[in-house]
Protein backbone atom coordinates (compact mmCIF):
# COMPACT_ATOMS: atom_id res chain seq x y z
CA UNK A 1 0.00 0.00 0.00
CA UNK A 2 1.60 3.09 -1.04
CA UNK A 3 1.19 5.83 1.59
CA UNK A 4 1.84 9.63 0.52
CA UNK A 5 4.80 10.40 1.88
CA UNK A 6 4.22 14.16 3.77
CA UNK A 7 6.22 17.07 2.59
CA UNK A 8 9.62 17.60 4.75
CA UNK A 9 9.32 20.54 6.85
CA UNK A 10 12.45 22.91 6.94
CA UNK A 11 13.39 24.78 10.56
CA UNK A 12 14.17 28.49 10.57
CA UNK A 13 17.78 27.01 10.86
CA UNK A 14 17.80 25.22 8.36
CA UNK A 15 16.20 27.70 5.83
CA UNK A 16 19.14 30.30 6.86
CA UNK A 17 21.90 28.16 6.40
CA UNK A 18 21.09 28.08 2.80
CA UNK A 19 23.10 31.32 2.49
CA UNK A 20 25.46 30.04 5.00
CA UNK A 21 28.20 31.48 2.77
CA UNK A 22 27.09 35.40 3.42
CA UNK A 23 26.43 34.77 7.11
CA UNK A 24 29.88 33.54 7.56
CA UNK A 25 31.33 36.45 5.97
CA UNK A 26 29.22 38.53 8.02
CA UNK A 27 29.73 36.70 11.33
CA UNK A 28 33.41 37.15 10.68
CA UNK A 29 33.39 40.74 10.44
CA UNK A 30 31.10 40.98 13.43
CA UNK A 31 33.77 39.21 15.11
CA UNK A 32 36.21 41.55 14.38
CA UNK A 33 34.32 44.61 14.79
CA UNK A 34 34.06 43.26 18.48
CA UNK A 35 29.87 42.80 18.44
CA UNK A 36 29.88 39.18 20.24
CA UNK A 37 33.89 39.63 21.65
CA UNK A 38 33.80 42.75 23.22
CA UNK A 39 30.14 42.34 25.01
CA UNK A 40 29.83 38.90 25.46
CA UNK A 41 30.84 38.25 28.91
CA UNK A 42 29.03 42.09 30.11
CA UNK A 43 26.14 41.74 27.72
CA UNK A 44 23.78 39.99 30.41
CA UNK A 45 23.81 42.59 32.33
CA UNK A 46 21.11 44.42 29.76
CA UNK A 47 19.23 41.27 29.81
CA UNK A 48 18.20 42.20 33.33
CA UNK A 49 16.57 45.15 31.43
CA UNK A 50 13.81 44.01 30.61
CA UNK A 51 10.39 44.76 32.43
CA UNK A 52 6.87 42.92 31.10
CA UNK A 53 8.40 42.29 27.97
CA UNK A 54 9.14 46.06 27.12
CA UNK A 55 13.11 47.07 27.34
CA UNK A 56 14.33 49.65 29.75
CA UNK A 57 17.76 51.46 30.08
CA UNK A 58 19.17 52.24 33.69
CA UNK A 59 20.87 55.44 34.44
CA UNK A 60 23.39 55.73 36.86
CA UNK A 61 23.03 58.35 39.43
CA UNK A 62 26.44 57.90 41.41
CA UNK A 63 28.36 61.53 41.53
CA UNK A 64 31.33 59.71 43.30
CA UNK A 65 34.14 57.43 41.59
CA UNK A 66 32.71 54.46 43.79
CA UNK A 67 29.70 54.01 45.26
CA UNK A 68 28.71 54.57 48.61
CA UNK A 69 27.80 51.45 49.35
CA UNK A 70 30.79 49.60 47.78
CA UNK A 71 33.30 51.59 49.96
CA UNK A 72 31.32 50.64 52.80
CA UNK A 73 31.35 47.02 52.03
CA UNK A 74 35.07 46.68 50.89
CA UNK A 75 36.11 48.50 54.33
CA UNK A 76 34.18 45.62 56.37
CA UNK A 77 35.80 43.47 54.10
CA UNK A 78 39.63 44.37 54.21
CA UNK A 79 39.50 44.91 50.37
CA UNK A 80 40.61 48.42 49.61
CA UNK A 81 43.61 48.75 47.47
CA UNK A 82 46.28 50.63 49.72
CA UNK A 83 45.86 53.39 46.53
CA UNK A 84 42.43 54.08 47.91
CA UNK A 85 43.24 54.18 51.40
CA UNK A 86 42.58 57.33 53.48
CA UNK A 87 46.23 58.60 54.49
CA UNK A 88 47.24 57.90 57.96
CA UNK A 89 44.91 54.89 58.25
CA UNK A 90 46.93 52.25 56.43
CA UNK A 91 48.29 50.87 59.24
CA UNK A 92 45.29 50.82 60.74
CA UNK A 93 43.63 47.43 62.09
CA UNK A 94 40.54 47.94 59.73
CA UNK A 95 41.62 50.75 57.06
CA UNK A 96 39.86 53.32 55.96
CA UNK A 97 38.52 54.10 52.06
CA UNK A 98 38.80 57.86 50.75
CA UNK A 99 35.96 58.88 48.94
CA UNK A 100 38.74 60.71 46.65
CA UNK A 101 40.75 58.28 45.56
CA UNK A 102 38.32 54.47 45.63
CA UNK A 103 37.07 53.80 42.64
CA UNK A 104 34.59 51.49 41.80
CA UNK A 105 36.35 47.71 41.43
CA UNK A 106 34.84 45.05 38.41
CA UNK A 107 32.83 42.48 39.26
CA UNK A 108 31.80 39.67 37.46
CA UNK A 109 27.62 38.86 36.64
CA UNK A 110 26.68 36.97 39.24
CA UNK A 111 23.23 35.35 39.47
CA UNK A 112 20.82 37.24 41.87
CA UNK A 113 22.92 39.74 41.56
CA UNK A 114 21.11 43.44 40.58
CA UNK A 115 23.77 45.18 38.66
CA UNK A 116 21.38 47.86 37.22
CA UNK A 117 20.68 49.83 40.40
CA UNK A 118 20.82 53.47 39.37
CA UNK A 119 23.09 54.35 42.76
CA UNK A 120 25.69 51.95 41.98
CA UNK A 121 26.01 52.90 38.22
CA UNK A 122 28.12 56.24 37.45
CA UNK A 123 26.73 58.44 34.26
CA UNK A 124 28.83 59.12 31.23
CA UNK A 125 30.54 62.22 32.58
CA UNK A 126 31.47 60.64 36.22
CA UNK A 127 32.68 57.70 34.29
CA UNK A 128 34.88 59.86 31.92
CA UNK A 129 35.68 61.86 35.15
CA UNK A 130 37.18 58.46 36.33
CA UNK A 131 39.13 58.19 33.49
CA UNK A 132 40.85 61.11 33.80
CA UNK A 133 42.18 60.64 37.64
CA UNK A 134 42.96 57.15 36.67
CA UNK A 135 45.42 58.43 33.88
CA UNK A 136 46.60 61.50 35.83
CA UNK A 137 46.43 60.99 39.45
CA UNK A 138 47.54 56.57 39.30
CA UNK A 139 48.97 55.77 36.03
CA UNK A 140 51.05 58.85 35.28
CA UNK A 141 52.04 59.41 39.33
CA UNK A 142 55.73 59.30 39.81
CA UNK A 143 55.76 58.34 43.30
CA UNK A 144 53.22 55.11 42.70
CA UNK A 145 55.45 51.95 42.39
CA UNK A 146 56.26 49.46 40.81
CA UNK A 147 54.10 50.21 37.42
CA UNK A 148 53.18 46.55 37.32
CA UNK A 149 51.04 47.03 39.95
CA UNK A 150 49.61 50.78 39.01
CA UNK A 151 49.28 48.80 35.54
CA UNK A 152 46.74 45.95 37.66
CA UNK A 153 44.60 48.49 39.55
CA UNK A 154 44.15 50.78 36.51
CA UNK A 155 43.19 47.87 34.62
CA UNK A 156 40.92 46.63 36.89
CA UNK A 157 39.26 49.98 37.45
CA UNK A 158 38.91 50.73 33.83
CA UNK A 159 36.95 47.44 33.63
CA UNK A 160 34.52 48.82 35.99
CA UNK A 161 34.31 51.60 33.79
CA UNK A 162 33.52 50.14 30.53
CA UNK A 163 30.62 47.38 32.35
CA UNK A 164 28.73 50.61 33.61
CA UNK A 165 29.09 52.11 30.12
CA UNK A 166 27.69 48.86 28.62
CA UNK A 167 24.64 48.61 31.29
CA UNK A 168 23.74 52.33 30.25
CA UNK A 169 24.63 51.95 26.89
CA UNK A 170 26.70 54.80 26.81
CA UNK A 171 27.22 56.24 23.28
CA UNK A 172 28.39 59.58 22.14
CA UNK A 173 31.29 61.77 22.67
CA UNK A 174 31.91 60.67 26.40
CA UNK A 175 32.17 56.71 24.97
CA UNK A 176 34.65 57.79 22.04
CA UNK A 177 37.04 59.95 24.79
CA UNK A 178 36.53 56.96 27.06
CA UNK A 179 37.77 54.50 24.89
CA UNK A 180 39.79 56.19 23.29
CA UNK A 181 42.25 56.54 26.22
CA UNK A 182 41.86 52.77 27.49
CA UNK A 183 43.22 51.96 24.09
CA UNK A 184 46.17 54.19 24.21
CA UNK A 185 46.42 52.63 27.78
CA UNK A 186 46.66 49.36 26.73
CA UNK A 187 49.12 49.98 24.04
CA UNK A 188 51.07 51.22 25.85
CA UNK A 189 51.10 49.06 29.03
CA UNK A 190 51.67 46.26 25.86
CA UNK A 191 55.31 47.91 25.30
CA UNK A 192 56.13 48.88 28.65
CA UNK A 193 55.30 45.27 31.08
CA UNK A 194 56.56 43.11 27.61
CA UNK A 195 58.54 40.46 29.06
CA UNK A 196 57.09 40.86 32.87
CA UNK A 197 56.45 38.00 34.61
CA UNK A 198 53.14 36.54 33.97
CA UNK A 199 52.02 36.69 37.61
CA UNK A 200 52.56 40.45 37.08
CA UNK A 201 51.42 41.13 33.71
CA UNK A 202 49.45 38.68 31.18
CA UNK A 203 50.07 39.88 27.50
CA UNK A 204 47.42 37.44 26.62
CA UNK A 205 44.45 38.92 28.80
CA UNK A 206 45.53 42.56 27.70
CA UNK A 207 45.49 41.66 24.20
CA UNK A 208 41.91 40.32 24.42
CA UNK A 209 40.84 43.53 26.07
CA UNK A 210 42.85 45.92 23.76
CA UNK A 211 40.79 44.24 20.69
CA UNK A 212 37.94 44.68 22.46
CA UNK A 213 37.79 48.23 23.24
CA UNK A 214 39.44 49.28 19.67
CA UNK A 215 36.51 46.91 18.19
CA UNK A 216 34.20 49.03 20.60
CA UNK A 217 35.80 52.16 19.30
CA UNK A 218 36.01 51.55 15.51
CA UNK A 219 32.70 50.82 15.33
CA UNK A 220 31.64 54.17 17.25
CA UNK A 221 33.31 55.98 14.29
CA UNK A 222 31.53 54.18 11.98
CA UNK A 223 28.27 54.54 13.30
CA UNK A 224 28.11 57.98 15.14
CA UNK A 225 27.63 61.34 13.43
CA UNK A 226 31.35 63.01 13.95
CA UNK A 227 33.33 64.73 14.15
CA UNK A 228 36.00 62.31 14.90
CA UNK A 229 38.87 64.37 14.67
CA UNK A 230 41.48 60.99 16.28
CA UNK A 231 40.04 58.51 14.03
CA UNK A 232 43.30 58.60 11.81
CA UNK A 233 45.24 58.00 15.00
CA UNK A 234 42.75 55.01 15.73
CA UNK A 235 42.45 53.47 12.63
CA UNK A 236 46.21 53.55 12.39
CA UNK A 237 47.34 51.74 15.14
CA UNK A 238 45.28 48.95 14.90
CA UNK A 239 46.57 48.36 11.58
CA UNK A 240 49.74 48.81 13.17
CA UNK A 241 49.22 46.36 16.20
CA UNK A 242 47.23 43.86 14.26
CA UNK A 243 49.69 43.72 11.17
CA UNK A 244 49.13 40.77 8.52
CA UNK A 245 45.59 40.58 9.61
CA UNK A 246 43.51 40.21 6.47
CA UNK A 247 40.20 41.56 8.09
CA UNK A 248 42.25 44.60 9.37
CA UNK A 249 43.46 45.31 5.88
CA UNK A 250 39.83 44.87 4.49
CA UNK A 251 38.75 47.30 7.16
CA UNK A 252 40.79 50.35 6.14
CA UNK A 253 40.53 49.38 2.62
CA UNK A 254 37.03 50.06 3.41
CA UNK A 255 36.99 53.37 4.86
CA UNK A 256 36.20 56.76 2.80
CA UNK A 257 39.25 57.92 0.05
CA UNK A 258 39.71 61.35 2.22
CA UNK A 259 40.60 58.71 5.41
CA UNK A 260 42.16 56.10 3.57
CA UNK A 261 44.67 58.50 2.18
CA UNK A 262 45.84 60.78 4.99
CA UNK A 263 49.75 60.56 6.47
CA UNK A 264 49.20 58.32 9.08
CA UNK A 265 47.19 55.42 7.32
CA UNK A 266 49.34 55.93 4.72
CA UNK A 267 52.26 54.62 6.53
CA UNK A 268 50.28 52.28 8.39
CA UNK A 269 49.77 50.35 4.93
CA UNK A 270 52.90 50.78 3.55
CA UNK A 271 54.15 48.71 6.91
CA UNK A 272 51.41 46.20 6.40
CA UNK A 273 52.57 45.48 2.52
CA UNK A 274 56.26 45.63 3.90
CA UNK A 275 55.01 42.40 6.35
CA UNK A 276 53.27 40.62 4.06
CA UNK A 277 55.39 40.65 1.35
CA UNK A 278 58.26 39.58 3.93
CA UNK A 279 60.67 42.50 3.44
CA UNK A 280 61.70 43.09 6.91
CA UNK A 281 64.18 45.71 5.68
CA UNK A 282 62.07 47.88 4.65
CA UNK A 283 59.55 47.60 7.51
CA UNK A 284 62.11 48.43 9.71
CA UNK A 285 63.13 51.64 7.60
CA UNK A 286 59.46 52.64 7.54
CA UNK A 287 59.12 52.40 11.37
CA UNK A 288 61.58 54.84 11.85
CA UNK A 289 58.93 57.54 10.72
CA UNK A 290 56.24 56.36 12.97
CA UNK A 291 55.72 58.58 16.49
CA UNK A 292 55.73 57.05 19.45
CA UNK A 293 52.33 54.98 20.48
CA UNK A 294 52.96 53.71 16.59
CA UNK A 295 55.97 52.09 17.85
CA UNK A 296 54.36 50.78 20.45
CA UNK A 297 51.52 49.34 18.37
CA UNK A 298 54.27 47.65 16.50
CA UNK A 299 56.68 46.42 18.56
CA UNK A 300 55.30 43.08 19.33
CA UNK A 301 56.06 42.47 15.47
CA UNK A 302 59.26 43.49 15.60
CA UNK A 303 61.19 40.23 16.75
CA UNK A 304 59.81 38.54 13.99
CA UNK A 305 60.29 40.81 11.50
CA UNK A 306 64.61 40.62 12.78
CA UNK A 307 64.17 36.94 12.57
CA UNK A 308 62.88 37.13 9.49
CA UNK A 309 65.65 39.10 7.89
CA UNK A 310 68.55 36.83 9.67
CA UNK A 311 66.58 34.19 7.57
CA UNK A 312 66.59 35.43 4.76
CA UNK A 313 69.96 36.18 5.04
CA UNK A 314 71.60 33.03 6.54
CA UNK A 315 70.16 31.82 2.78
CA UNK A 316 71.27 34.70 0.75
CA UNK A 317 74.88 34.78 1.84
CA UNK A 318 75.04 30.91 2.30
CA UNK A 319 78.35 30.44 1.71
CA UNK A 320 81.73 29.37 3.55
CA UNK A 321 83.54 32.01 2.35
CA UNK A 322 81.40 34.76 2.66
CA UNK A 323 81.68 37.59 5.15
CA UNK A 324 79.05 40.03 6.41
CA UNK A 325 80.37 43.14 8.14
CA UNK A 326 78.55 43.39 11.49
CA UNK A 327 77.91 46.27 11.84
CA UNK A 328 76.31 46.80 8.54
CA UNK A 329 73.99 43.82 9.89
CA UNK A 330 73.01 46.36 12.61
CA UNK A 331 72.57 48.66 10.93
CA UNK A 332 70.02 47.44 8.51
CA UNK A 333 68.14 45.84 11.71
CA UNK A 334 68.64 49.48 13.69
CA UNK A 335 70.38 47.50 16.82
CA UNK A 336 73.59 48.40 17.78
CA UNK A 337 76.96 46.14 17.41
CA UNK A 338 76.53 44.24 20.79
CA UNK A 339 73.15 43.41 20.63
CA UNK A 340 73.47 42.37 16.98
CA UNK A 341 75.97 40.16 17.83
CA UNK A 342 73.66 38.67 20.68
CA UNK A 343 70.89 38.09 18.20
CA UNK A 344 72.61 36.24 16.03
CA UNK A 345 73.74 33.84 18.70
CA UNK A 346 70.12 33.51 19.74
CA UNK A 347 69.31 32.24 16.00
CA UNK A 348 72.45 30.37 15.68
CA UNK A 349 74.25 32.58 13.07
CA UNK A 350 78.28 32.65 13.64
CA UNK A 351 80.16 36.13 14.55
CA UNK A 352 83.82 35.60 14.26
CA UNK A 353 86.55 37.40 15.89
CA UNK A 354 86.95 39.62 13.63
CA UNK A 355 83.58 41.06 14.33
CA UNK A 356 82.20 39.29 10.97
CA UNK A 357 79.04 37.30 10.30
CA UNK A 358 79.22 34.14 8.87
CA UNK A 359 75.78 33.20 7.47
CA UNK A 360 75.04 29.44 6.85
CA UNK A 361 71.41 28.09 6.51
CA UNK A 362 71.98 24.48 8.02
CA UNK A 363 73.37 26.90 11.20
CA UNK A 364 70.01 28.54 11.44
CA UNK A 365 67.71 27.17 15.03
CA UNK A 366 65.01 29.02 16.69
CA UNK A 367 65.77 29.99 19.94
CA UNK A 368 63.68 27.61 23.13
CA UNK A 369 60.99 29.10 24.31
CA UNK A 370 61.20 31.96 26.56
CA UNK A 371 64.48 32.50 26.13
CA UNK A 372 64.63 35.28 23.75
CA UNK A 373 64.25 38.50 25.62
CA UNK A 374 62.31 40.89 23.80
CA UNK A 375 62.96 43.74 26.01
CA UNK A 376 66.33 43.88 25.33
CA UNK A 377 65.78 44.93 21.61
CA UNK A 378 63.42 48.17 22.29
CA UNK A 379 65.92 50.34 21.61
CA UNK A 380 63.54 51.21 18.13
CA UNK A 381 60.76 52.61 20.32
CA UNK A 382 62.47 53.94 23.27
CA UNK A 383 64.42 56.15 21.19
CA UNK A 384 60.60 57.65 20.30
CA UNK A 385 59.47 58.42 23.74
CA UNK A 386 62.12 60.88 25.01
CA UNK A 387 60.63 64.05 27.57
CA UNK A 388 56.48 62.23 26.99
CA UNK A 389 54.84 61.56 30.06
CA UNK A 390 52.34 58.91 30.52
CA UNK A 391 49.78 61.51 31.14
CA UNK A 392 51.16 62.81 27.39
CA UNK A 393 50.87 59.56 26.05
CA UNK A 394 47.35 58.36 26.96
CA UNK A 395 45.76 61.46 26.47
CA UNK A 396 47.24 61.80 22.82
CA UNK A 397 49.29 65.12 23.76
CA UNK A 398 52.47 64.82 21.15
Amino acid sequence: MNRRRAPRRISHPQRRGASAGGQWRQRSEEQWRGHVKARGREVEEDERCEQHGKETVPRGTCQTMCPARELRAREAQYRLHHFEMLAGTERDRQPKGDPLRAVKEYSRPAAGKDSTIPTDLRPPAVLLKTVHYLIDDVAASPHLHPWTEVYGFVFDRLRGVKQDMIIQRVSGENCVAILERTVRFLIYASYRLCGEPLRLYDPCINDTHLQENLSWLLDCYATEKGPHPNQEEFQALGLLYNLGSARATQHIMELPERLRSSPAITLALSINRAFLEQNPIRLLRLAQRLNFLQSCALHRHLMTCRRDLLLIYSHGYNSRNCRFPLHGLGQLLFLDTSLTARLCQEYGVEVNRDNQVVFSKAAFTEPEQGKLHCKLYHNIVAEKQRDLTVENIIHGCS
